[in-house]
């Protein structure tokens, strides 16, 4: 199976990961894009979603309720701690360009329904991971701390060449609190647009052994197995992640053959 995808400028909503389409049973992305001035309705349905603002400004409209100038960037290595908005399951809602925007759409399925929640700036977390060369700065904005009750969200921005996620790690085992399972996808950007990176993805026993050549508007699905990624030199290379599953949070276990190098 291949685990990338790759997404086209369209205007509009387009749905990328759709469970029962895809390798993932928990969790679904997709992007809206619209024009200045433009509106789309959105159903979250039995999902809670989190909208990840990449690019604009909209304005949000639900329940008699309207969260304004949500947005703080016009792109994503502007500004490193992206706003967002969270929405409930079972909720309608109403995306307002204030000018051409650009949202990542992330979803899965929960039985609880609770409050809709904007996430400005000022409440993203940012750290700088892990040591050259295998560093990254990541920022923190769906969590345990924010209204979602089961997805985990971020941003990771690679130092130039280096690895990020390594060593290699996984979270498709129930070993809590060790490891958990959950699905995850790592969707890239780069700056200047042709850059690309290289996504590994592979499993101990061998049934999966991939790396992915990863360009801009690509992304790739862990449904489970190891996964580790590399940025290439000159490029600023980004990407969205973002987590499913029986826990929310980071609990995983890296490839042992490598484990090592965290100990030095």
């Amino acid at each position: 199976m291949n685990f990338k995808k790759s997404y086209k400028k369209t205007n509009g909503y387009t749905p990328i990961c759709k469970i029962g389409e895809c390798s993932l049973k928990k969790l679904e992305f997709g992007i809206i894009e619209l024009c200045k001035g433009q509106t789309i309705p959105f159903e979250t349905n039995d999902k809670e979603t989190a909208f990840i603002m990449l690019e604009g400004h909209c304005n949000v409209k639900f329940d008699g309720k309207t969260f304004e100038n949500v947005g703080n960037r016009a792109n994503v290595f502007e500004n490193r701690r992206a706003e967002s908005f969270y929405m409930p399951r079972d909720t309608k809602l109403e995306i307002e360009a204030i000018d051409d925007i650009k949202i990542a759409v992330c979803a899965t399925p929960v039985d609880e329904k609770t409050q809709p929640q904007l996430l400005r700036e000022d409440r993203v977390v940012l750290k700088l991971l892990g040591e050259v060369p295998y560093q990254r700065e990541t920022s923190f904005l769906i969590d345990g701390t924010t209204n979602a009750k089961v997805l985990t969200i971020g941003e990771a921005y690679c130092t130039e060449g280096n690895w990020a996620g390594f060593p290699p790690h996984k979270h498709d085992v129930n070993n809590m609190p060790a490891e958990c399972i959950a699905e995850e996808v790592y969707y890239f950007l780069f700056d200047p647009k042709q850059g690309f990176a290289v996504q590994c993805l592979y499993t101990a026993d061998g049934e999966i052994d991939e790396a992915y050549r990863v360009k801009y508007d690509e992304l790739v699905e862990f449904p489970y197995g190891y996964h580790t990624t590399v940025a290439t030199p000159g490029y600023q290379t980004y990407f969205l992640w973002l987590m499913a599953g029986d826990y929310q949070g980071f609990n995983r276990s890296s490839d042992p053959d490598h484990a090592w190098i965290e100990k030095k």
